[in-house]
Formats: structure tokens, sequence, C-alpha cells
């Protein structure tokens, strides 16, 4: 469900904010986005600080200090060879209470992604999500991040995304949005030849297959030659493939 906030000029309905490190490490950056009212899950560099009123730890330290038990294994999205499933440590930060006594609607999290087979790899996460918030959720929007970089990386080599040479803001939106409906109108494109394809693929019968089994073995017939007729042998040679032992028998 998305949500617009009278602090954003653009009318779109979202609900999230991922960023890289390069804006995750930008306070300036989380602040805007929290004044908005919005929700962010993004990255930061292990060096980050994190400061409360209890003190102020780097965030590799504050993860360091998480014990065993505080990781759990969930996957955050698919990937070419399948779901990516990695170990996840997420802990709320202190919040600050209001002048007022009352309750904050948004909290921050610290969060940690290790890799499985090589656990010394760590990534590091700030968030900032509406009250309720749940684990699972933080992990899917931090998953989310690797479909938008997979589409900008294929605009850029299909539809050149980054291949500009302008100085003023008017031309640079006009590229991009030439560049990106481009690649909006050949995703579609590859999705509806895909889909007729399927349909083809189920319209026409297979052809009958050349193996045919017989008790314990199969049988592969191969049509005799046009050219070379014989007497001597039937209409097709068949190899048996006795199941006994594997053995293979010419007849």
């Amino acid at each position: 469900p998305g949500s617009w906030s009278p602090g954003l000029a653009s009318p779109l309905l979202f609900s999230w904010v991922t960023a890289d490190a390069l804006y995750g490490q930008d306070w300036h950056f989380r602040r805007m986005i929290e004044e908005a009212e919005l929700g962010y899950a993004a990255a930061v560099p292990k060096s980050q600080q994190i400061k409360s009123l209890a003190g102020c730890w780097r965030i590799d330290q504050l993860i360091g200090d998480a014990s065993d038990d505080a990781w759990e294994r969930l996957p955050c999205s698919n990937g070419a060879k399948g779901s990516r499933v990695y170990d996840w440590a997420a802990a709320q930060l202190p919040a600050v209470p209001f002048l007022g006594g009352g309750e904050p609607s948004h909290h921050r999290w610290v969060i940690a992604r290790r890799s499985i087979a090589r656990p010394d790899e760590i990534a590091y996460y700030l968030a900032h999500a509406h009250a309720g918030t749940t684990v699972d959720e933080l992990v899917r929007v931090v998953g989310s991040s690797w479909a938008i970089e997979s589409c900008f990386q294929s605009a850029k080599n299909e539809c050149g995304l980054d291949e500009y040479e302008v100085r003023r803001y008017v031309g640079w939106y006009r590229h991009i949005t030439l560049a990106m409906l481009t690649h909006a109108f050949l995703a579609a494109a590859t999705a509806q030849a895909g889909r007729e394809n399927r349909a083809a693929e189920t319209d026409h019968p297979l052809p009958h297959s050349a193996w045919q089994k017989s008790d314990a073995s199969w049988a592969a017939c191969r049509p005799r030659s046009r050219t070379t007729p014989s007497t001597s042998h039937p209409s097709c040679t068949t190899v048996r493939l006795q199941r006994i032992a594997g053995v293979v028998h010419d007849d």
C-alpha cells in the first residue's frame, strides 16, 4: 500500500525508499525521508556510527556483539538461480521519547545481512519503519533493491540509459524518460512473446517418441535408409537397453 506525504513534491504513491551506502551514510538524506514519514532501508558502511541515549558505537561492533540466536535465515528476493537466502540480524533502536509523552509512529532499526557460504561477508543497513513492522518486511524491502539495480543495469546495456552528454536538467530528463520508456516497451514485448511461445507449444502435440518400452527394456527404432533397402533386417534396428546389469545388446 502506498502513502503520500505533503512534504513530498511527487504525487506518486509509495511507502519505502531503498538506497546504497553512498546515500545511506548521509544523515541529511535519511532525515529528509523520516520527516516525510516514509520508511527506508539504506545500506551503510561498516564504520557507520550508531548514536543513542545509551552511547555511540560502530555498526559492525554493535552487530558483532549479537548472539548466535539473533541471526535468522530468511529469503529476501528471487535471483537467476532461485531465491536469495541469507542470515539476518535486526535490532530496533531505542526511541527518543516525545515531549508530549506520546508513542512514536516510526522506529529506527539496524540490520545486518550475512552470507551463508562466506560468514565473514556482512552487509549493514539502517532502517526507518512504521511501528509494528516485522523483520520479514524489512528483509523484503532490503531485497527489493536487487530488482531495481537489475532494471537499471539492463536499461544501461540495452537502451543507453547512461549514454548522454547534457548540461541541463531538461535534456537529461528527456533522455532518461525516453530510455526508460524504451526499456518498458522491450520488457512488455519480451513478456508477450514468451506467452505466445508457451501457447504455441501447447497447441501442437509432441512428436511420437522413437523409444518404445517392452517389459524390462527400452527399444529405439531407427528407420532404415530409403536408398539402401534391406530384406535381411526388419524395418527398424532395435537397440535394447537391458535394465539387468545395464548390458546393451544389438539385434
